[in-house]
């Protein structure tokens, strides 16, 4: 069994009596925990205001000679006013919120049966919400039984309906969390605040993976690691975050970084690695586009993640790694089982809770805050604050949400453009010509981000060659490129240029389409894919 730890108020008027032997025949609620056979409480967190110390002090001693197995750690907590709910409900919030909790460690015990009701309230509101992880403890005497000391104990479930004022701050505290993973950022989108409200739920209450999708520059990262940092802050994750992009792992390197390797296991491994997997242990585990995975370690992972088990390359000898899993990708992972290049079984697993979050073109009424959040990040990064006046503000707005936005790169572009404008700006004010600059600038950066037909033939056909083509073929030649470019395979390019035609053929062979097209231009898979 796990160390028990019991979190409890000092009973000014319960926990009091006289000293002397008749003391033991009197029932005092935070002596009395420590006094049963079959609750064994090994550590006592004792909280009592700076006018109780010495009765603090009284009780921690009587405790210390009836369970001397009990440690009494005494806090002080003192209150203005410990009739005022926000008050007490902000104390308690800081306490628990800096005490180190480990509920894999040890177990809990919120005692309620001393402390004003506001107090008593805040416990139960502040447990129900996790960030005291542990149960409701009551404690009372036991009737018609003068000189029982020990009284009777059990853990409870309070009636949330009794108690409208908990009923609203246990709202307030939802809300809270809500505003948390949008970074405080007060968003205007309907159907983005009722996706974060989901992923609030699903984050409280649920250990499987998540799926978030989306376009580059989205905010899965960001939004993976708020999602992190409220579960650690309810107590309800303990390890690290560890962030992987999967699309940097390739060959056999792959397998090595995400499930460690034993000495000797390959040429250059001349220590033991202990992967990334085991690093994310007791925590949480991002795999970023993981559509780009293998499919051999797209089967591992699965394997981790039923069994919380995985074989390192090169060791006979199985690892461990209790892990929570959220999976990003840009790709549509549906699409990619069909296509074969994506396992059904792990897209099955990790579909449970999936979150389509819209890119900034989607969200243009959230371009506003987002941009006083930008501003504010770039304060606190570069220790220099800016602001725009009214007329260079209205005229960024007007562009930013208008129809020539285009925002391929989302919120990356959007952070990006902040950060131009209050470096460049005089003295931290953005006025009007320095926005005029910079939209100039974003139109050039987004018509140049996408390399012309000249730019990407050119770098594999000879300027005569790339004469003779007609303009129309070298559109469609150009994205052939870029597709082979980016894909694994001739097979996988195929699949993807061809993906609506394919389905209506008897026989696709895709990679022999693919390849034959090529060739009309004198053109193979080696020369258009770069490799």
């Amino acid at each position: 069994m796990k160390p028990l730890t019991v979190i409890g108020f000092l009973g000014s008027t319960l926990d009091a009596s006289k000293f002397g032997p008749s003391r033991w025949g009197k029932w005092r609620p935070s002596v009395a925990l420590t006094m049963h056979e079959d609750l064994r409480v090994d550590r006592f967190i004792l909280l009592h205001g700076s006018l109780h110390r010495r009765l603090a002090e009284y009780v921690a001693e009587d405790i210390a000679s009836v369970s001397p197995e009990t440690t009494v750690e005494m806090r002080l907590l003192d209150f203005g006013d410990p009739w005022d709910f926000e008050q007490v409900y902000g104390k308690l919030l800081d306490f628990a919120r800096a005490e180190p909790f480990d509920p894999d460690v040890e177990d809990y015990l919120i005692h309620i049966t001393t402390g004003t009701h506001v107090a008593q309230i805040c416990l139960f509101l502040l447990t129900e919400a996790r960030y005291l992880p542990g149960r409701l403890l009551q404690t009372q005497p036991r009737r018609g039984t003068p000189g029982d000391a020990a009284g009777l104990w059990n853990v409870i479930d309070l009636d949330l309906s009794r108690y409208d004022s908990i009923a609203t701050r246990f709202a307030v505290a939802a809300e809270e969390s809500t505003s948390f993973l949008k970074s405080g950022i007060e968003t205007r989108n309907a159907a983005f605040n009722r996706m974060i409200d989901e992923i609030e739920h699903v984050a409280h209450r649920s250990k499987a993976p998540i799926l978030l999708m989306g376009p580059t520059g989205a905010g899965k990262s960001q939004l993976a690691r708020r999602i992190y940092e409220l579960k650690r802050l309810k107590h309800q994750i303990a390890g690290t975050f560890v962030e992987v992009n999967c699309a940097t792992l390739k060959g056999d390197g792959a397998m090595s970084a995400l499930f460690g390797h034993r000495k000797g296991a390959f040429t250059g491994a001349v220590a033991d690695r202990p992967g990334l997997l085991r690093a994310a242990d007791k925590g949480m585990l991002f795999l970023d586009e993981i559509g780009e995975l293998g499919l051999d370690e797209q089967a591992m992972i699965l394997r981790a993640i039923e069994d919380k088990r995985f074989l390192p390359v090169g060791s006979d000898k199985e690892a461990a790694s209790d892990f929570q899993l959220i999976a990003g990708t840009n790709r549509d992972l549906g699409e990619a089982v069909a296509a074969g290049q994506f396992r059904d079984d792990l897209y099955a697993r990790l579909n449970l809770w999936t979150f389509q979050l819209p890119g900034l073109a989607e969200r243009r009424e959230d371009i506003e805050p987002n941009l006083d959040y930008e501003l504010e990040r770039f304060a606190e990064r570069e220790g220099d604050s800016a602001s725009f006046n009214k007329e260079a503000r209205q005229r960024y707005l007007a562009f930013a949400t208008g129809p020539d936005a285009r925002w391929p790169g989302n919120f990356r572009d959007l952070a990006a453009s902040v950060t131009r404008m209050a470096t460049l700006s005089a003295k931290g004010r953005i006025d009007l010509e320095c926005v005029e600059a910079e939209i100039e600038r974003l139109k050039r950066l987004w018509s140049g981000q996408r390399e012309d037909e000249a730019g990407v033939l050119g770098t594999i056909l000879a300027p005569e060659a790339l004469a003779e083509i007609d303009p129309f073929d070298r559109v469609q030649l150009a994205e052939a490129i870029r597709t082979c470019r980016r894909s694994r395979s001739l097979s996988e390019a195929g699949r993807t240029l061809f993906a609506a035609s394919r389905t209506r053929r008897a026989s696709a062979n895709d990679a022999d389409r693919l390849r034959k097209y090529l060739a009309r231009f004198g053109l193979d898979w080696a020369v258009a894919s770069g490799q």
